[in-house]
């Protein structure tokens, strides 16, 4: 890491993808918004909505196409019970897809975890500038994937590449 250049604040939505949690129960929620203040970004907006595809699509169509949010962040939905289906509604609204992340997070994720990794369907892309993380829904799944994937990635010290860097870049044709 760079720790010569100043950092580069982030603006964050937060999607918690649940038909039991409220506001009040949710606990990866509230981990990926401490997480994502205390690493200095912005939590624009933090959202719970049912496990439903087209109510998930929805809120992430109306994030991707507001110019104020950078990042989006959905935890929960990425099993594999019929209910599950974060992936299936986030997939389609990609430009591209961050095909590592899912690998990376599940090779992580082994070392306490062992073999349920393979019921994880965490994934990452880019859409219309904007980059979704798609986690699942333990808060411990959450720490993970922030601590040690996103954070590093969405802060443009991190060497030898990350992901802020690309942003000016997202939108070339």
């Amino acid at each position: 890491m760079n720790t010569e250049k100043h950092f580069i604040p982030l603006t964050i939505a937060i999607l918690v993808v649940s038909d039991t949690r409220i506001e009040a129960d949710d606990l990866s929620g509230k981990t990926l918004v401490e997480r994502v203040l205390d690493s200095g970004h912005q939590v624009i907006e933090k959202k719970i909505v049912p496990d439903n595809i087209y109510q998930i699509r929805a809120t992430l169509s109306g994030w991707i196409a507001a110019e104020d949010i950078n990042v989006i962040i959905s935890t929960g939905g990425t099993g594999v019970t019929g209910r599950d289906g974060t992936p299936e509604a986030m997939l389609p609204l990609l430009d591209k897809v961050l095909d590592g992340f899912g690998e990376t997070f599940r090779m992580l994720s082994y070392q306490d975890i062992k073999t349920s990794t393979i019921q994880s369907r965490a994934l990452a892309g880019v859409a219309n500038g904007t980059y979704l993380f798609c986690l699942p829904g333990s808060s411990s799944a959450c720490r993970t994937a922030w601590d040690l994937l996103i954070k590093a990635q969405l802060d443009h010290r991190t060497r030898p590449c990350n992901l802020v860097q690309l942003m000016p870049r997202l939108m070339e044709k």
